[in-house]
């Protein structure tokens, strides 16, 4: 049988200034810990600590990409349902006006589009690079 782990039996009364608080508190919420004990324990037994690193220009660069994205799926979503209702209209003199004017639409959103794509695309190739050199 493996050894009962003992419990923590004694307690110990810490006190801080605000400053001293915050700045604690501040190193505590960038590790993975879940309970300030269990982190106030490890950085005073001298424990190895693991902080999160987040990089905000970096999510700001993410959260543009995602939003280019949901906007270029929108655009889709909505060419495809016009042209959906207007090839299930009978065929007629309106059917083609339609059709023509969709077909204007497409090719004049074709070059935003294209724009949104090469964006998102340098910001995935900044973010790559961000990504090798943090490795490196």
């Amino acid at each position: 049988m493996s050894e009962k782990e003992e419990n923590r039996s004694i307690g110990y009364t810490l006190q801080l200034k605000p400053d001293e608080y915050r700045l604690l508190k501040a190193r505590f919420q960038k590790t993975q810990f879940r309970k300030m004990s269990e982190y106030m324990r490890s950085v005073l037994l001298e424990e190895p600590v693991t902080v999160n690193y987040r990089d905000k220009a970096m999510d700001d660069v993410l959260e543009e990409l995602v939003l280019l994205r949901r906007e270029l799926n929108a655009i889709g979503n909505n060419l495809n349902q016009a042209m959906h209702t207007i090839k299930a209209a009978p065929d007629c003199a309106d059917t083609r006006l339609w059709m023509n004017l969709m077909s204007i639409i497409n090719s004049k959103l074709e070059p935003s589009i294209a724009q949104i794509k090469e964006r998102m695309n340098q910001y995935a190739d900044i973010w790559s690079q961000k990504l090798r050199a943090v490795k490196a």
